[in-house]
């Protein structure tokens, strides 16, 4: 539940089947990337943990592409696990005891947030005349959500993959109102192959003939089979180099087809939204934050006073450790106090969500010292 929070005036908060959602006006546009404006805008979140009196202690987790907003907590729609309880709860590196978590699922999502699967105006699903959103859109309505709760500055900003896009979007755009900010297997710009596995994803949606031109929810329909292909592209993507070499090893011998995560594809396919994946796969792809900033990633940390620390896994090739890298440099460049820290594990990107000992003292120690210069008790 919220604690010593109150929303502004433009904005209600309500809860309907377990999935709570602040709901801004009419009167309380997002104007989007694209010049567009959007209204009304719901976003779906979820609280951990209490708000300190002085309201220094809030911290925002991001969600990856294909997760929500139950970071700590059981789906209560799909039953689905919570998908970082290594990382957020009682006595872990994002102590609920500690700190108040905010996460939110993300603008264009489907589990409560306006997107493509929401009631447009006319009260049709919006489909494919949900304007075009950027990952700055993402964390635009990020920032309504935080200040309507009445935060003016997170403590720390974090989040692994799309989620550390987000984490690092936040730090160039809002640097006075992030105190740390941390990315975890992610990435400052989309590499070709990348972008390249989430195009064959978005075709292969696109080609289901139970896609209907994106019209699908109106016609009772699901492009399960177009979707199940697109999981199926990611998880090649997160996979660690041994886990495809097995799968290739049984092609090679005969198999017919390769699944990863045989038993989370029914689930994944049952839970989220194909245009979902549309809008946001191409958020992901299109975002470069040097581009932002005058094609300088320097410049978006530019006179920043957020410290910082950047996380990679060896053996993630969807966001590499030189991506990782990369951000590092263009942090110190800035000035910025930045940490960069690499753990040696085999489970590939989604190697945040695997046991990682390493990883999570090293979070663990980049938190309390940023809680300590914070002056937020230990």
């Amino acid at each position: 539940m919220i604690h010593a929070v109150k929303a502004n005036s433009t904005a209600r908060i309500q809860a309907a089947g377990g999935v709570r959602t602040m709901t801004f006006d009419a009167a309380t546009p997002l104007q989007l990337s694209s010049g567009a404006m959007l209204s009304p805008i719901t976003i779906a979140f979820e609280t951990y943990g209490a708000l300190n009196a002085e309201k220094s202690n809030a911290i925002l987790v991001c969600h990856d592409l294909t997760g929500d907003q139950f970071v700590a907590s059981p789906n209560p729609v799909t039953g689905r696990p919570a998908w970082w309880t290594r990382i957020v709860g009682a006595g872990k590196p994002i102590d609920t005891n500690r700190f108040f978590v905010i996460c939110a699922n993300v603008l264009g999502g489907c589990m409560g947030t306006t997107g493509p699967a929401t009631p447009a105006p006319n009260g049709a699903p919006w489909g494919l005349s949900f304007p075009a959103i950027s990952v700055a859109d993402i964390v635009r309505a990020q920032a309504m959500l935080i200040e309507a709760l009445g935060i003016h500055q997170l403590f720390l900003v974090i989040g692994p993959g799309f989620g550390g896009m987000q984490a690092l979007q936040w730090a160039g755009a809002y640097p006075k109102r992030v105190f740390a900010c941390a990315a975890v297997a992610s990435a400052a710009q989309r590499s070709a192959q990348n972008i390249a596995l989430n195009e064959l994803g978005r075709q292969a949606i696109m080609a289901d003939p139970d896609w209907c031109g994106g019209d699908y929810l109106a016609r009772g329909k699901r492009p399960a089979k177009g979707l199940a292909v697109a999981r199926l592209a990611t998880q090649i993507a997160d996979a660690a180099p041994p886990a495809l070499e097995g799968k290739a090893a049984q092609l090679q011998s005969g198999a017919e087809t390769i699944k990863l995560a045989e038993a989370e594809e029914p689930t994944f396919i049952d839970r989220f939204d194909a245009n979902s994946f549309l809008y946001l796969s191409r958020a992901m792809d299109h975002f470069d934050l040097a581009a932002d900033f005058g094609g300088d990633l320097g410049n978006a940390f530019k006179d920043s006073a957020t410290r910082a620390c950047v996380f990679a896994f060896s053996s993630d090739w969807r966001h590499p450790p030189a991506a990782a890298r990369a951000i590092v440099r263009a942090l110190i460049a800035a000035g910025v106090d930045a940490s960069y820290v690499e753990t040696e594990t085999e489970n590939g990107h989604r190697a945040f969500l695997a046991e990682a000992p390493a990883f999570e003292a090293a979070l663990t120690g980049f938190i309390d010292s940023a809680a300590a210069a914070r002056g937020l008790a230990l």
